[in-house]
């Protein structure tokens, strides 16, 4: 059973581990706990030098110690635990639960991944799509509330996921993705622009970007890019581009010894680049997995949202459990102050 739910009356009230869970509104009555010793000791002594005292005559053998003449110091403990437990009454036990909540207005956010068959080449580890999803995925879990999508492309261009706050699901989107996912050949650029911009031309977001990843020129699809880039930009959407691959001969493939192929690899900037200046973003040319990573944590700090939190404190008191436990051993000492056994064992 939870303690803060117990009975006045249990003892489960002083167990070490919830008199150390309180704060305490006036700390500074529990110092009068260490005092207390010391006051009732100097009161026994008042007592002992000062309380009238009759002679009797009794021989030595008749004088005898019994337990039962400890019960005299009875009404003191409790005395000393009734002003205890109003000192603890008084610095006031308290319990505070703090709850934080947070929100933002979110981002929408596009991820334009092409998976045209040269993103097989294996200048980045294991290749070009597979460094590209596991970005992906550092990207989308560190997003808060942030509704993302995903659009693939090669020689076409497809939704692959609505904008969507599930992060689990797209996380299973992108595991999915596969070179064969499109039959068509080549690289439409244009096209993916127009998907992201259809997704996203109804949202009623402050802030929409898209981050469009590619390794090649435009060689498929039947929309410009700078048109489609266009488009978008009058969407207000901010496109970021980036470019994968490195220039020369890079690895693509096995020959029949296990031995990579080495092919020649062009890059033309110039169209990416463009695009990312019409769509207000910026272009980004990466080389290997550590750059495209960095890459991608700089968009994610230019793209934060900011985030606003509320904190609630419940507070509770518990001084009077203890105020009742005061008054009972109040009553029990008045009790046994007038008993007729005390006053005998005083005598």
């Amino acid at each position: 059973m939870d303690k803060t739910m117990a009975p006045w009356y249990s003892l489960s009230w002083f167990d070490p581990a919830t008199l150390s869970g309180y704060t305490w509104q006036n700390p500074l009555f529990l110092f009068g706990l260490f005092s207390l010793p010391l006051v009732f000791i100097l009161r026994w002594m008042i007592r002992y030098l000062f309380n009238q005292k009759l002679p009797v005559a009794l021989v030595k053998s008749e004088l005898r110690e019994t337990p039962l003449t400890l019960l005299r110091f009875l009404p003191e403990f409790i005395l000393a635990a009734t002003v205890a437990l109003i000192l603890v009454a008084l610095a006031r036990p308290q319990k505070t639960n703090e709850k934080v909540e947070q929100w933002t207005e979110g981002i929408d956010i596009m991820l334009a991944i092409d998976i045209s068959q040269s993103m097989q080449i294996e200048d980045f580890t294991p290749n070009r799509l597979e460094a590209a999803k596991n970005v992906a995925r550092d990207f989308i879990k560190g997003r808060l509330q942030d509704r993302i999508g995903i659009v693939v492309f090669s020689g076409d261009a497809f939704s692959l996921a609505p904008l969507t706050t599930d992060y689990a699901l797209l996380n299973s989107y992108l595991n999915d993705i596969s070179f064969d996912m499109i039959e068509n050949r080549g690289t439409a650029i244009g096209s993916a622009l127009a998907v992201v911009t259809n997704r996203m031309r109804e949202s009623e977001s402050k802030s929409k970007v898209c981050i469009l990843l590619s390794d090649g020129d435009n060689t498929a699809g039947n929309i410009d890019p700078i048109t489609a880039a266009e488009l978008a930009a009058a969407y207000n959407i901010k496109i970021y581009t980036i470019v994968v691959g490195k220039e020369g001969l890079v690895p693509f493939g096995k020959d029949y010894f296990g031995r990579p192929n080495m092919v020649e690899n062009t890059v033309d900037e110039t169209t990416m680049r463009k695009i990312a200046d019409i769509g207000s973003g910026e272009f980004f040319r990466v080389t290997d997995n550590e750059t495209l990573k960095n890459v991608f944590a700089k968009i994610d700090q230019y793209e934060k949202a900011e985030i606003k939190e509320t904190r609630f404190k419940d507070t509770s008191d518990y001084y009077f459990i203890y105020l009742q436990w005061a008054m009972l051993f109040f009553l029990v000492w008045l009790g046994l102050k007038s008993t007729f056994l005390i006053n005998v064992l005083q005598d």
